[in-house]
């Protein structure tokens, strides 16, 4: 199939780019979140960029949509419609942001486009209302088994967070900080001491690391650290389970059916984080056991190979609503014609 998509979760995008279809990214001049394209990524030669102004609407199979506004620019810019003649799935990848445990999802109204949620705490926490709702959960790319664990010190990825504040625990990082220097990994960490009260000599700003560099400068220290209150799953947990690093996380969300008590320790107490903190960081060995019951956790639940299974099986079952309603012609029952609308590639598809 040929997707269309733009490129708003790079991590999530790494591990969706890497299946059997052809995946199309526009890009515009002055990038943006319009059009990023590749944005350099090292993604396979399946993935092309395109200007959407000139694309050929017929030459797509389906649109993967990731934020509201890209169901009104697909069928401005292209004259088709999603979730009618054009399949389309949206992707939450987000907890809800208001009015919890009330929030409506923006596409609750409709039931031609099917919501897939990356966390089952997802698709709890929205009201779908009549939309069809499904879980894709979260596969990544195995980055290898790389934990060495040689700083005894603590590791954190987390971008903006100084913007983000109490919702990725920007606040407990100081009493993280007091059991050993935290090196923060991610974007926008600039003035992170001053926000949240560290002793400078205590953190380590590592900044936005090229993945192949974050995950060996990661897989140095002893334990991860996850402290977020209100994200779906961090992409970075998952990482550093990969890894084979031993973890702390707050019991939130998503967190506590990721990490299995084998793998470290998943608490509201930060006081218990703190306490398994201190003993892991004096015990190399049991932090090393700890990891390799992350990584095989990890391997098993949040592999690539599962994931992009669970999205084929997904974007099968996509029909255009046009043909649904479309009387048999030639003797051809209708039925079958929608199969191969969906099986066939648009660019392999003969004229009428």
């Amino acid at each position: 199939m040929r997707i269309l998509l733009w490129h708003v979760h790079g991590s999530w995008t790494d591990a969706f780019v890497r299946g059997s279809h052809e995946y199309l990214f526009p890009v515009l001049p002055g990038g943006g979140p319009w059009g990023l394209g590749r944005a350099g990524r090292d993604w396979p030669d399946s993935v092309r960029e395109v200007a959407l102004a000139h694309l050929d609407a017929d030459a797509i199979d389906a649109v993967v949509l990731q934020r509201p506004e890209e169901i009104g620019e697909v069928a401005e810019r292209l004259g088709r419609r999603p979730g009618g003649d054009l399949p389309a799935v949206f992707v939450e990848h987000n907890t809800p942001k208001v009015n919890f445990p009330f929030s409506r999802h923006p596409l609750a109204d409709q039931d031609s486009i099917p919501v897939v949620h990356v966390t089952h705490f997802n698709k709890l926490a929205w009201d779908t209302g009549r939309a069809p709702s499904l879980v894709v959960e979260h596969g990544i790319p195995d980055p290898g088994h790389l934990y060495t664990g040689e700083l005894p010190e603590l590791g954190v990825v987390v971008n903006e967070p100084v913007r983000r504040g109490r919702v990725t625990g920007t606040d407990l990082l100081p009493a993280f900080a007091a059991v050993a220097p935290v090196h923060v990994f991610g974007m926008k960490t600039e003035g992170l001491a001053a926000a949240a009260g560290f002793e400078t000599s205590r953190l380590r700003l590592r900044g936005d690391l090229k993945p192949r560099e974050l995950h060996r400068e990661l897989a140095r220290c002893r334990v991860y650290v996850h402290p977020m209150r209100w994200t779906s799953l961090g992409l970075s947990l998952l990482e550093a389970m990969h890894l084979g690093m031993p973890v702390l996380a707050l019991a939130t969300t998503e967190a506590p059916r990721a990490v299995p008590a084998e793998a470290g320790t998943v608490s509201a107490d930060v006081g218990e984080l703190l306490h398994t903190a201190r003993r892991l960081l004096a015990n190399p060995e049991e932090a090393r056991r700890r990891g390799t019951a992350a990584r095989e956790a990890a391997l098993a639940r949040y592999s690539l190979g599962r994931f992009l299974a669970d999205w084929d099986a997904v974007l099968a079952e996509l029909r255009p609503r046009r043909l649904a309603s479309r009387s048999p012609g030639d003797g051809e029952p209708a039925s079958e014609r929608q199969e191969e609308q969906i099986l066939v590639p648009a660019r392999e598809r003969k004229s009428p």
